[in-house]
């Protein structure tokens, strides 16, 4: 009996497109930086689910898209967490596998035009509904949101102080649709024409309408960058290295000096000295410091890492304790349950502590600053609040050492910019190692950036706002709110209409009762 060999390898042909196909997005992203992929990155992956066979076929390729876009947008932590890196990935691709079976559902081959208009909304509102899932800290966190991937392009910038980064994500999720269908739905071309249009639409009207941070004072802001520092009394050493660069900002005139994360590995009760010198420092430069102190607490337990203000006098009192730890980087979650993780990677052996609140902290210039601390940066809730809060100049201190040579540092450095574009508010990025950034109100860049290879102080002079919000600080994150009732509104019409096709049909009348006669009841 003869087989054929290329029917014989057709049960992994699916599987593997859906994988490739899945990864294809993280090249919209740093380093790459293709962010004109993103708006057709999609594509491939949705005529692929689109024939799904099934829908359980599809809801298996939605997942196994999701498993490589999660495992290529995390691949940097392979070294650090090895195979637990694929099990995360495969944990939160599963968040795609309904997406996938509403793909099928309304851009199927035999779906109607009406369903397939439907999915240019439905099918990006599903989308969004997974970034806000996964987007729970518990989860990962919100690292490479689709919307992210504009970072550098200054009209999706006007539109993320619309709508944040969420009215990104659905605009590039719903242009990748509209394509797909152009290309396959022959029926549903206008109404996909109609929804390119209504997105060019909604771009053009935010460039031209949404309200733009007016630039007034600026401040004058020096980031630290001391690079590697290895070996044993690394942290010792680190602190040497920083005070040198500080200190040749003398005579400078610098309004505020920022340190990265962990750049200060004693708490600062225990270790007077270095309290001492950092308050010289300030007294030298004519600028108070904000330093990241990663230490056991020596007023209550655990150990926290927190942003520290120093002032001329030493520690001023403003501390901010970092709330959203990095999920195996600083806390194991379900330790009893997934502490292995530690044996087969660097997970943190003991978890740190949280902070309870957010902090706005002012400078002995009267600058009002709010701190996040590294991975904070990725979630737009708390650089919003801040903005709320009455922060002037957002920072964030990071440290990526862990993964100097990957595609990590320069991802990390780009949430800046969006989150500046967000609130209206300058972003300063500092880090131990690079790649450090800071971005004016509208998330341009303001001077260089700071790579992976540098060891220096640099200056920047920081356009302030004038005052005023953005309507994503005002709004918050609606285009989640409409996404999340759009899938609702849907979800009820589509059961509404499967009770209907189940209804039972109304008795046919009899022959006699139709001409008019009365029936009679049988003997």
């Amino acid at each position: 009996m003869r087989t054929s060999g290329p029917s014989s390898a057709s049960p992994w042909r699916r599987p593997a497109a859906a994988v490739l196909a899945g990864a294809l997005p993280v090249l919209a992203f740093p380093a790459p930086g293709l962010w004109w992929w993103a708006w057709v990155t999609l594509v491939p992956w949705l005529l692929l689910v689109r024939s799904a066979p099934d829908g359980r076929a599809a809801a298996r390729e939605g997942w196994l898209g999701g498993f490589a876009f999660m495992l290529a947008m995390h691949h940097w932590l392979l070294p650090s967490l090895h195979v637990f890196t694929f099990v995360i990935a495969a944990l939160l691709g599963a968040l795609w596998a309904p997406w996938g079976v509403l793909v099928r559902r309304l851009l199927g081959a035999s779906a109607t035009p009406g369903r397939v208009a439907a999915g240019l909304v439905v099918v990006p509102s599903g989308w969004l509904a997974v970034e806000l899932v996964r987007s729970w800290q518990g989860l990962g966190g919100p690292w490479g949101m689709l919307g992210a991937s504009q970072w550098e392009v200054a009209p999706a910038l006007r539109l993320a102080s619309v709508g944040g980064v969420w009215l990104l994500s659905f605009l590039v999720v719903a242009v990748n649709t509209a394509v797909a269908v152009l290309v396959v739905h022959r029926r549903a071309r206008v109404a996909a024409l109609t929804g390119l249009l209504a997105t060019g639409a909604a771009t053009a009207s935010a460039w031209v309408w949404s309200p733009g941070p007016g630039n007034g004072a600026r401040a004058s802001v020096a980031v630290v960058q001391p690079g590697i520092v290895a070996g044993p009394d690394s942290a010792e050493r680190r602190f040497d290295r920083q005070e040198r660069l500080t200190r040749d900002l003398a005579g400078r005139d610098v309004d505020l000096v920022v340190w990265g994360e962990s750049s200060v590995g004693h708490d600062l009760a225990d270790r007077p000295d270095l309290a001492r010198r950092l308050a010289a420092l300030s007294r030298e430069t004519g600028a108070d410091l904000l330093v990241n102190v990663d230490a056991r607490r020596s007023d209550r337990p655990g150990i926290y890492k927190s942003s520290l203000l120093v002032g001329p006098g030493g520690p001023t009192g403003d501390r901010y304790d970092k709330m959203r730890l990095v999920p195996f980087g600083e806390y194991v979650p379900a330790r009893s349950l997934l502490g292995w993780a530690t044996s087969v990677g660097k997970a943190a052996d003991e978890d740190r502590r949280r902070g309870t609140g957010q902090v706005v902290m002012e400078t002995g210039d009267g600058l009002r600053i709010g701190p996040l601390v590294c991975f904070e940066s990725a979630f737009p809730d708390m650089s919003r609040r801040l903005a709320r809060d009455g922060a002037a100049l957002l920072l964030a201190q990071s440290s990526t050492s862990t993964f100097q040579d990957t595609w990590a540092p320069a991802q990390h450095a780009s949430l800046a910019a969006l989150r500046a574009a967000e609130t209206g508010r300058p972003m300063v990025h500092a880090t131990l190692t690079g790649v450090s950034a800071v971005y004016d109100g509208r998330g341009e860049r303001v001077g260089p950036w700071l790579g992976t290879g540098a060891s220096t102080a640099e200056v920047y002079e920081v356009p302030l706002a004038r005052g005023g919000t953005t309507p994503y600080v005002r709004f918050g994150a609606w285009p989640v709110g409409g996404a999340l009732l759009t899938l609702a509104v849907w979800g009820a019409a589509e059961g509404a209409a499967r009770v209907r096709r189940r209804a039972p049909a109304p008795p046919a009348p009899s022959a006699r009762t139709a001409h008019g006669s009365p029936a009679r009841p049988g003997r």
